[in-house]
């Protein structure tokens, strides 16, 4: 078994009578060989290595060595436990949690790829946040990287996941359909509602440019994986309340790849365009080489 297209994973889902996570897990163990509960071992011990970078995260103010990231989690994680959040518990708590995520990846830790380094505070983010304010358990949360996983596969497979590639939009952007399929899926949706919002979410952030700072996964891209994480939620709301994508979402990934083959070199992380090329952004990359930082 494979999938495809998502038109394709929705009609595998139908005839068999499984959830999207459930269909990566078989069609995991039937590429890799692996019984089923092997491989349920193994992304266990990825979603521990999240929760591992979300709690150091949040309780490490330090700067990153890089001196251009780091602390904003604890702030975050101060704020929100003051009861001044704007944005409800799920949102606020997700935006903290990929804060904490992103911030320990720009400290050298340990960080899951969800599908890439640079974007990999979105998903961690929702699902510690879907765990904190629904107590979700960590068996659907594993199940939940499953049915990321399947969503990332096709995105990977039509189009693209790297911003050297297609731009942030094929980074933050995949990974936050990613993380809106998977939100649905965990909240009792189903399939198809899962593509919808990942369709939408995808929209959202079609044509975001790749420009990170000194070449470093820091700025902009810690903060665009917390805005992610509430493109996620508000997509997973959506399909939920039953609205569908007008655009379907193989068209929509298709619409992604001309986009970032369109997309100029010196907006796919090449750091010379937009917010790098900023008279604040040179100056940190001066600094940085001149202390041989990067």
């Amino acid at each position: 078994m494979d999938i495809g297209s998502m038109k394709e994973l929705i009609q595998i889902c139908d005839e068999k009578q499984k959830t999207i996570g459930e269909i990566m897990l078989i069609m995991e163990a039937e590429k890799s060989g692996k019984d089923q509960e092997t491989i349920v071992a193994m992304m266990e011990e990825r979603l521990l290595k999240m929760k591992e970078a979300v709690d150091q995260g949040k309780a490490d103010a330090s700067e990153a060595p890089s001196g251009i990231s780091g602390g904003d989690a604890v702030k975050m994680n101060d704020y929100v436990k003051s009861g001044k959040a704007l944005s409800g518990s799920y949102i606020s708590n997700a935006m903290t949690f990929s804060l904490a995520t992103s911030e320990s990846n720009a400290r050298m830790g340990v960080i899951v790829a969800t599908p890439t380094a640079g974007a990999a505070g979105i998903l961690p983010g929702v699902l510690f946040s879907l765990h904190k304010n629904d107590n979700t358990p960590f068996k659907e949360l594993v199940m939940g990287l499953f049915t990321a996983s399947a969503l990332g596969y096709v995105i990977a497979n039509r189009s693209f996941i790297s911003g050297a590639a297609g731009g942030c939009q094929a980074e933050v952007g995949s990974a936050a359909a990613m993380a809106a399929g998977t939100i649905v899926e965990l909240k009792g949706g189903t399939p198809k509602q899962a593509v919808h919002a990942t369709a939408i979410a995808m929209k959202s952030l079609l044509g975001l440019v790749c420009d990170p700072v000194a070449g470093l996964v820091e700025v902009p891209c810690i903060k665009r994986n917390v805005i992610g994480t509430s493109i996620a939620f508000s997509a997973a709301d959506l399909a939920l309340a039953g609205i569908e994508s007008r655009i379907p979402c193989d068209e929509v990934i298709e619409a992604m790849y001309k986009v970032g083959k369109d997309m100029p070199r010196t907006l796919r992380e090449t750091s010379l365009g937009g917010l790098a090329m900023t008279e604040t952004g040179q100056k940190v990359k001066e600094r940085l080489f001149k202390n041989k930082k990067v």
